[in-house]
Parts: structure tokens; C-alpha cells; sequence
């Protein structure tokens, strides 16, 4: 498809991306948009004389020129807001990019939740991150964040090591690698999911680009989970955007002596779900990703002491430290009652050494 006209549109002074899509709404194409009366603009709500005027005076042939060249250069892709690839929840948001530039791919993002946090994570923000990415991408969950350093990377990788979709979302253009040190995670991102931005190619990370930055990684996503952020900090305006676009917020709670634990807390506390295991969020996404089971009857051919096991599974998933604790098994009973047990098809284990009956 030729986006050279996506491109001009974009360009011109006074349209934005909600004047955009009315635009695109009215007249279904950016060429078409181009091409109507003066009457017939003034009849798309927000379309002033001003607008008019910009539309016929503004040269956007440079800019869609420029954009053209770089995308073949760069080897992205563009896609648009009429594109079936696009996120359909980003869709939603109040004003979303008329287009996306895009490496990788976008179509395997389905149901997905956010994880941001300190850049600045420490090695336990970082460890828990990566265990929750990962049991995330595991239940085939899409993991979103940013590629900044600390949280974001650790979600990123835990995505990658799960084996899941995982997609980053850029304050600068899809053709400059920031940070600079995630050169090789930002390659294998491209290959096992997608890196996105809306900002034109060769745009640098300006700090003003960030929270425009922030609503997108939020809109792709069901959810937003919340790791280690400080009182004030870009993770804390995310989990804002997110409330703002009816999305929910997830946090998990952090040392009480660490100032770079206070704003998850405080979220905590003004509502946010606490989240202990990834079971906490997968419950709350459509469909219930988590089964909840109800009380089966033992099997009648299980020995009292698997039968025994099977009883203390039947409520609800439990941890095998919870398990050892009630059963007062050693592990190494535990765990080879537990494989027995799943080999017969009446138990299951779930992500983070959960197991449950079937």
C-alpha cells in the first residue's frame, strides 16, 4: 500500500491524530481528505477555517518524500489505523496514531498486559519482572513495555525466555536504538514480536515524547502491571493513562524502606490489584485465563497417599511450598507424587510451580 498520502496528511499544521481520524472517517482515505470541497471539510466536527486553510496552504510533499525514502531504507513497515494488524484496543483510546511504523510484527499481540517500572530496577524489580514476563508470555499473554533500561528490559527478555510475543514501544523513531546496549534485544525482538513508534524515522529520544509513548504501550494493552517506581516517575503516569483509557492497573509490592518502592505501593493502596503470582492477572483478563475448578471427587484407583495429595489440590491451585507445608511430605516425595499424579492426567501444574486437579 502507498502511504505517501498517510504521510502528507500527517505533516500538515493544525491535524492532529484526532482531527485525522475524523478526516479518515469522513472521507475513508488521506488522499480523499486532500482532494474535498471546503464545504465539505467544514462538515467534519473540528475542521475551522483555520484547518482549511492549512490543508490548501501546507507543501506536505518534503516530508511524505523524506518519509518514503526512510522507510524503505530502514526496513519498517507502516501500518495504518484501517490495517487489520493494528491493535484493535488501541483503536479505543481517545486519539490514536493514525499509523504506526513497525519492525517485526504486531499480528500475534492478542490478549496483552503492560510491565513498567524503574529504570533504575533493582536486582530483585528486575529478577520478579523477568519470572512474571515470563510466566505471562508462557499463558500465552503478549508482554508490552517501553525497551528502556532496568524493568522494561528485564519484561522484554522474560517475554523472549517464555517463549511469547513481546512488543516495544519507542519515544523515539523505529530506526534509533535507545539505549544503545539493547542493540542485540531490540534484533530479537524484531524476530519474536515487534518495535513500534509513532514518531517519524530518525527522531530522537526527547523527553517530551515519553508520555505520548506511555499511552500507546497502555492502549495495546489489557492491562498494566506496575514494578518498583518511584513517587514520581513515568511508570506512575502510565498507570494514570491507563485508568484514563479504562484499562487495569496491577502492582507488586516492593520494599517499604526503598524510596524506589513508594509509587507502586502508593498505587497499591489507592487500588491498584497487589500481585504475589502471575495467576493474579491472568484471572482478571478476558475469558478468565485462570480455570477455576471446582471440588472433583478423588479418583477412585489413586493410593491414600496420592489420593491425599489430590484433596489438598482440589480447591484451588497451590504452591508447592504450600503443599509441602500441608501434606508434610519432603520434596522429593512431593515432586514425584506430583509427576505420578500428572501422568494420570489428574493434576496439572501451572506456571511458577502451581498445580492444580484437573
Amino acid at each position: 500500500m502507498d502511504h505517501y498520502h498517510w504521510f502528507a496528511l500527517k505533516s500538515v499544521p493544525l491535524v492532529g491524530n484526532v482531527l485525522f481520524r475524523r478526516l479518515l472517517e469522513r472521507f475513508g482515505s488521506p488522499e480523499a481528505a486532500f482532494g474535498a470541497s471546503a464545504v465539505d471539510l467544514r462538515s467534519v466536527k473540528g475542521v475551522s477555517p483555520a484547518v482549511v486553510a492549512s490543508l490548501r496552504s501546507h507543501d506536505p510533499h518534503p516530508f511524505a518524500d523524506r518519509e518514503c525514502a526512510a522507510v524503505r531504507r530502514a526496513e519498517c513497515r507502516i501500518v495504518t489505523i484501517l490495517d487489520d494488524e493494528y491493535p484493535p484496543l488501541l483503536r479505543e483510546i481517545t486519539d490514536p496514531p493514525p499509523f504506526l511504523y513497525v519492525r517485526g510484527s504486531l499480528a500475534g499481540i492478542g490478549t496483552a498486559v503492560a510491565v513498567v517500572g524503574s529504570r533504575r530496577a533493582s536486582a530483585y524489580g528486575r529478577t520478579v519482572t523477568e519470572r512474571m514476563a515470563e510466566e505471562l508470555a508462557r499463558n500465552g499473554v503478549a508482554v508490552i513495555s517501553g525497551l528502556a533500561r532496568g524493568v522494561d528490559t528485564a519484561a522484554h527478555r522474560g517475554a523472549l525466555k517464555g517463549n511469547g510475543t513481546t512488543v516495544g514501544v519507542l519515544g523515539c523513531g523505529v530506526d534509533v536504538v535507545y539505549p544503545a546496549e539493547n542493540r542485540q534485544l531490540f534484533r530479537e525482538m524484531a524476530e519474536q514480536g515487534g518495535v513500534v513508534s509513532e514518531f517519524p524515522l530518525g527522531t530522537a529520544p526527547l523527553a517530551e515524547n515519553f508520555p505520548r509513548r506511555n499511552r500507546i504501550i497502555s492502549g495495546i494493552s489489557h492491562g498494566v502491571l506496575v514494578v518498583e517506581a518511584a513517587e514520581r516517575s513515568g511508570s506512575l503516569v502510565t498507570a494514570r493513562i491507563a485508568l484514563d483509557q479504562g484499562r487495569d492497573v496491577y502492582a507488586i509490592p516492593g520494599n517499604i524502606t526503598s524510596d524506589g518502592s513508594r509509587g507502586a505501593n502508593r498505587l497499591i493502596r489507592e487500588g491498584a490489584k497487589l500481585v504475589e503470582s502471575v495467576e493474579d492477572i491472568l484471572e482478571e483478563l478476558p475469558g478468565g485465563r485462570v480455570a477455576r475448578r471446582g471440588v472433583p471427587a478423588p479418583a477412585p484407583d489413586l493410593p491414600p497417599a496420592e489420593a491425599a495429595v489430590f484433596e489438598l489440590l482440589a480447591p484451588e491451585p497451590l504452591h508447592i511450598d504450600e503443599i509441602i507445608a500441608k501434606s508434610a511430605l519432603t520434596v522429593g516425595e512431593l515432586s514425584a507424587m506430583l509427576l505420578r499424579l500428572e501422568l494420570k492426567g489428574t493434576v496439572t501444574q501451572l506456571p511458577g510451580k502451581y498445580f492444580c486437579t484437573n
